[in-house]
């Protein structure tokens, strides 16, 4: 039996990060204190005003430059995450690959959805021009995870820094060669000034840079330290965007594509282990179809692996202390009557766990009600999609969603309380960089990706310009009594009719 992976341990002012696979390390890194912290704020509050003066045009060429460095050392980059979380090369081409892209839609659209525009100034403003236009916020801190180390935080970086701010970075400390990486390639690009800075360390760092004065902080991570981030942040009215996790359902209609559905089900639950925020827990099902929907996906299951080979699926659970919390699940979805049609508990190793399918499991049980974060899911049969949507519903959670239905699947992820909802193929949304990305409840809030993730990195700045005097002077205290009955008349004919 080979040895738990520890997690990164701090040696003096440094830490190694290590291979989940192995325990082989594969860097050494500073662990950055507080004064270290504030001083690459300091240095990113300079470099902000610099770039900012790029304009969009000169942002977005840098940006295009940027994409350009990652796309031609693409297995270079994706070598450096597969060493540090044990995923498959092809895993991390394909999320690299998705934030490439969003590189590219944040630095062509950048002025579109932030630069000035005009705005109806209505009949009693009708002698202002009323403008509103988004200015840079200055510099942001993004704290990022370990289980998408590219893909996740480009979804804040690239955005931040599109609308003209500079950030401070601060990766998982699982994954800080794959956060090096990024900025090194980065500042290939953008040699001028600290734009980008890469900080590093464990909570600690990550706290640090909460109360080191940046002006909107950007956290990827679990709940229970959103809240913390949260609860650090509001001391000094720093403003965040949180994207916590989730709990996400697919439904699965009596119409629907039985072998599509199966097939979203078997990827979304066990690709990166099951460590996937957006990824598939529960699945509802019509009890038309259910039997044969189960069947279908053990089916698929029975040839997906994990394992550090070439041919493994998935790779190893990259933080140790979550194999307990997925064995914890599994047991006690078992022991309140559900069943186990693949996997088990004796599918949780020391490193990898096996594909894990659970049906019949009472929706109180932890495996339904909490996020497992492993290679597992839980299928229900319901006697229609109203009790699909009111069981998906049931939760804390509100993240991400999927529905299979030939005929009402547009009606049915309208219905479901989550941010973002694929109809017919697997967590689509996440690929479209058009869209916002982000939760309700216990998933957070705020947006990456899309015009909403551009304008939630900037402030926006309202300007009324008067072009000539107004008819009647309505704000002086030289107003006359006829002018009020004037404006008290005009208001009755634009809007007091029933």
């Amino acid at each position: 039996m080979t040895a738990v992976q520890p997690k990164p341990t701090s040696v003096g002012e440094t830490f190694d990060s290590l291979s989940p696979a192995t325990d082989e390390v594969v860097g050494t890194y500073p662990v950055d204190t507080a004064e270290e912290v504030k001083a690459a704020v300091e240095r990113g509050r300079a470099a902000a005003e610099w770039w900012a003066g790029l304009g969009y045009a000169g942002r977005g060429e840098r940006l295009r430059r940027w994409k350009g460095v990652l796309t031609r050392r693409l297995p270079q980059l994706c070598q450096v995450v597969r060493d540090e979380t044990g995923k498959p090369i092809a895993d991390a081409q394909l999320e690299s690959v998705l934030a490439i892209e969003h590189i590219a839609w944040v630095s062509k659209h950048a002025r579109k959805y932030l630069g000035k525009q005009r705005r109806p100034a209505g009949l009693l403003m009708a002698n202002q021009a009323a403008t509103v236009e988004y200015q840079p916020l200055g510099v942001v801190g993004v704290i990022g995870p370990w289980n998408y180390p590219v893909f996740t935080p480009l979804g804040s970086i690239a955005y931040a820094l599109a609308a003209g701010n500079a950030v401070v970075f601060k990766p998982s400390e699982y994954t800080p060669g794959v956060g090096k990486w990024l900025v090194d390639a980065f500042a290939e690009v953008v040699p001028e000034h600290p734009v980008l800075q890469l900080i590093t360390g464990f909570g600690e760092t990550g706290a640090a840079l909460v109360g080191a004065g940046v002006d909107k902080i950007a956290f990827t991570g679990s709940t229970a330290t959103g809240k913390k981030i949260m609860a650090a942040a509001a001391q000094t009215l720093t403003p965040v965007v949180i994207e916590a996790g989730g709990k996400d359902p697919v439904l699965v209609d009596a119409d629907a594509d039985l072998d599509a559905a199966a097939d979203a089900t078997v990827w979304g639950a066990f690709s990166n282990s099951g460590q996937t925020c957006i990824g598939v827990e529960r699945v509802y099902v019509h009890e038309r179809v259910h039997d044969e929907f189960v069947r279908k996906v053990v089916e698929k299951s029975k040839d997906v692996r994990a394992g550090s080979d070439e041919a493994a699926q998935y790779g190893p659970v990259t933080m140790p202390s979550q194999l307990g919390v997925i064995r914890k699940h599994i047991a006690d979805a078992l022991a309140r009557g559900g069943k186990a049609v693949l996997g088990g508990v004796d599918a949780v190793g020391d490193r990898y766990v096996q594909p894990t399918v659970l049906v019949d499991v009472p929706e109180d049980s932890e495996a339904v009600r909490e996020e497992t974060f492993g290679p597992t899911v839980t299928i229900a049969k319901v006697r229609d999609m109203d009790e699909a949507v009111q069981k998906a519903n049931d939760t804390k959670y509100g993240l991400g969603s999927t529905v299979f239905s030939k005929s009402r699947g547009l009606e049915l992820a309208q219905r479901l309380r989550t941010g973002m909802t694929a109809i017919n193929a697997p967590l689509s949304f996440a690929g479209v960089a058009s869209l916002p990305f982000g939760g309700v409840g216990d998933s957070g809030f705020g947006r990456i990706h899309g015009p909403e993730g551009l304008r939630e990195f900037a402030r926006s700045k309202a300007i009324a310009r008067q072009r000539f005097a107004p008819p009647m002077m309505l704000t002086s205290f030289s107003r006359k009594p006829s002018t009020d009955a004037l404006v008290a008349k005009l208001i009755t004919v634009l809007h007091g009719k029933r």
